[in-house]
């Protein structure tokens, strides 16, 4: 591995990015060498300029092309420690739709859809503590502390720790789940027969097989369980500053984003022309 793709990663791995994003930031720097056909140490201002303008031809979504523009700000800026050659990049607008999110009735139907029991319990978990994937696949035994009534995330998003509300219903389903397939410790959801985790893809498979087999028409992945319980929680009234907690977010402005559509809000909020002396 070239020794500016090491350091890159090293970088990151102190810097406290989640491991998804430092894998992207480290294939994008990949990408860049074999572009220029040059150590990164070599490359010049205007390879760096050919280079943002193959990423614009391709067909990259705003969120795919701004990660990879920021995995080049990274390298340059801290790693190779030449800002000069990345000072011209700026960041395209990104978009912010609205989350996608499942009424209670369809997080029902999806969870009797889920025929395996530790994607169910894992789908249980996601939509019942508001859990990342990856946070929830690391779960191990000790974390779930059914008195005091939390569940322990140890290694949140950028290495952050966290308590989760641990509902009484989940509680016992998940002594259930554990009762019925044993998983080897230390892991809540390792396999019985392999002692492996499942992988986060072949959980979003899981969850898009039961929506399917559930008739939900929405595109159903693991974040769409987290916005549920976001925006579920928010409808019934839970403090804005509490959801941000549960989630582990860093800004009051991206839990706010749920607060958007919580259609119960919507449906109760009067019109002003309802307000308005009524005409005989």
């Amino acid at each position: 591995m070239e020794k500016s793709i090491e350091q890159l990663g090293q970088d990151l791995a102190r810097a406290n990015y989640a491991k998804t994003t430092q894998e992207r930031y480290v294939r994008t720097a990949r990408e860049l060498a074999e572009q220029c056909g040059k150590p990164l140490e070599d490359v010049t201002r205007d390879d760096v300029r050919r280079f943002v303008e193959w990423l614009g031809s391709r067909s990259l979504s705003p969120s795919q092309q701004s990660s990879r523009l920021c995995a080049v700000l990274f390298l340059f800026r801290r790693t190779l420690g030449r800002p000069e050659l990345v000072s011209f990049i700026k960041l395209p607008r990104r978009h912010s739709p609205l989350p996608s999110v499942l009424s209670p009735e369809e997080v029902n139907a999806l969870l009797r859809a889920l025929r395996h029991p530790r994607y169910q319990a894992l789908a249980m978990v996601m939509y019942g503590t508001g859990l990342r994937v990856s946070e929830a696949i690391a779960l191990e035994v000790r974390d779930i502390d059914g008195a005091r009534g939390v569940v322990q995330v140890r290694h949140g998003k950028g290495d952050k720790a966290r308590e989760a509300k641990l509902s009484p219903i989940l509680y016992a389903w998940l002594r259930q789940y554990w009762a019925r397939e044993r998983p080897p410790l230390p892991y809540l959801f390792a396999s019985p027969k392999t002692g492996k985790l499942p992988r986060a893809d072949t959980v979003r498979k899981a969850l898009a097989r039961a929506a399917k087999d559930a008739w939900i028409k929405k595109r159903v992945t693991p974040h769409v369980l987290r916005h549920s319980f976001a925006t579920h929680l928010l409808d019934e009234g839970t403090d804005v500053h509490v959801v941000r907690a549960l989630l582990g977010h860093a800004s009051i402005q991206t839990t706010a984003r749920y607060a958007r559509v919580t259609q119960k809000r919507v449906r109760e909020t009067p019109s002003p022309l309802d307000l308005l002396p009524q005409r005989r």
